[in-house]
């Protein structure tokens, strides 16, 4: 091969999922809100149409995927204020699960060793009852 890169096997997202999440200590929306109170940092990554449409999770840091590793880098110079420190819990929220898998493993190899991303997803979080401020009107 050229470049002295080796190519590895193709995998479906399935499996790569499977993989990613196999490192990841993922939660459940209960946990999410304990860990909230306890000073963890909700990340929400839904896209602005799902946001309007649902709602959102009250003291959730809203940044769109597009804009996560800039915005939770504590050394970045695009960081949010909220990205303290590399030690910080994370918990990554996206709408049912999938993408916030893939975010929360990103995070990790920037070196947010505590990220994880929370299982279902907002459905999840909003279908255990939890605080939802009401969709715009």
């Amino acid at each position: 091969m050229s470049g002295g890169t080796e190519r590895t096997r193709p995998v479906g997202i399935d499996e790569f999922l499977d993989r990613v999440r196999a490192d990841l200590n993922r939660v459940t929306a209960t946990e999410a809100f304990a860990e909230a109170a306890e000073g963890a940092l909700l990340v929400d990554i839904r896209y602005a149409a799902l946001r309007d449409r649902d709602g959102l999770i009250p003291g959730a840091l809203v940044v769109e995927r597009n804009e996560l590793e800039w915005r939770l880098d504590p050394q970045g110079s695009h960081r949010a204020a909220e990205a303290t420190s590399h030690d910080l819990r994370v918990v990554v929220i996206c709408n049912e699960g999938y993408a916030s898998s893939l975010a929360a493993v990103s995070l990790r190899r920037l070196g947010l060793h505590r990220a994880t991303d929370l299982i279902g997803g907002f459905q999840a979080w909003r279908a255990e009852g939890l605080p939802v401020t009401a969709p715009a009107e």
